[in-house]
């Protein structure tokens, strides 16, 4: 057929349902495991990144965002959306589809839906962090805030660290239930809570992930202990916090990078020169980690282009000769490439 795309044309496509088939076929757990490990390779090699605050639109009811890298072979971006709002109105809070492109063609190489990938990107950058920060032979786990990223938080945990125990907490006893179901029969122990104290009891993992766009104390400073790892993950614009500023200041604060974290981060309650450390300066061994018992650490997590950039490449690399995704028809590609006019008319006859 003379209108039909050539191969050229062609970009591969992983929609919602090729993804899930995808980590059925390889196994929730063992998928966990390896993009943890790709991310963190990718953070052994953070100086060779083009790295930018990601590109925001924010309004009363959400934010839009753009997140793009690029390591100098490969350039990648996500789409990303986050509105609270949505969940009363029965629709995700978070959405997002991401591309990776060739950089010596900018040729796209990948399309493909990230909702489901950046929930499991950012479990993986939980436990990749938490394998470098948390207590040695950490074995619980306190889940606050029990939306749609906590049973990917709570599997990615017992997939990279051996976490066995999990407990949670919602204002929402309904979200704690649908956690509770979910994980029912992963080898966990789940215990439903009734408030955040009670979920933090002899817990040495505590993430926090909810969702409101507002300055919040999820933990109050007399919560927390000694020796514990803080994952704070829900912290994610400008205006939207987790912690109570006390805990910031009690705590070693490590973050993905820095000029995006200060803005959007737990760390935008203190002074923009209080110290923190980046974390792929521990994963390269250039900066302490974890280093008594007693000390708190607080990885202050917004989600970095890196991370996603880690996740298309994984992606990129699984799909590749399956049938885990398809071809969709998406650059032009006339017989001469100074015609696309003619390309145009040819596509009349």
């Amino acid at each position: 057929m003379p209108n039909s795309p050539s191969e050229k044309a062609l970009v591969p496509f992983v929609s919602v349902a090729d993804m899930m088939r995808l980590v059925h076929h390889i196994g929730l757990e063992p998928l966990l495991r390896a993009l943890t490990d790709a991310i963190e390779a990718d953070f052994r090699r953070w100086q060779m990144f083009d790295k930018t605050p990601r590109i925001a639109a924010h309004s009363r009811e959400g934010v839009i965002e753009l997140m793009p890298t690029s390591d100098g072979t490969l350039y990648g971006f996500k789409y990303v959306n986050g509105h609270p709002k949505n969940m009363a109105e029965g629709l995700q809070t978070v959405t997002a589809f991401g591309l990776l492109a060739e950089v010596s063609t900018g040729y796209p190489l990948l399309l493909t839906e990230m909702t489901l990938l950046t929930a499991l990107r950012t479990a993986a950058t939980s436990a990749m962090a938490a394998r470098h920060l948390a207590p040695k032979d950490a074995r619980t786990m306190a889940m606050i805030g029990n939306g749609a990223q906590a049973e990917f938080q709570a599997l990615a945990m017992k997939a990279v660290l051996g976490i066995d125990a999990v407990r949670l907490y919602d204002i929402d006893p309904a979200a704690t239930a649908k956690v509770a179901r979910n994980l029912a029969g992963r080898g966990l122990r789940v215990t439903s809570c009734r408030s955040a104290e009670a979920a933090l009891e002899g817990a040495e993992i505590l993430t926090t992930c909810t969702a409101d766009k507002q300055f919040a104390t999820i933990l109050t400073d007399n919560m927390v202990g000694a020796g514990v790892h803080i994952n704070a993950i829900g912290g994610d614009c400008p205006g939207k916090t987790e912690l109570h500023r006390d805990i910031l200041l009690r705590s070693d604060i490590f973050v993905e990078y820095p000029p995006q974290t200060r803005i959007e981060g737990e760390i935008q309650q203190l002074d923009e020169d209080h110290p923190v450390t980046e974390l792929w300066q521990v994963i390269r061994g250039e900066a302490p980690g974890r280093r008594d018992d007693r000390q708190i650490t607080l990885f202050d997590s917004v989600g970095f282009a890196i991370e996603d950039f880690s996740a298309l490449r994984y992606v990129r690399d699984q799909v590749e000769g399956s049938d885990f995704y398809q071809e969709i028809d998406l650059i032009a590609d006339p017989d001469d490439a100074r015609d696309l006019f003619g390309m145009l008319q040819r596509a009349a006859l």
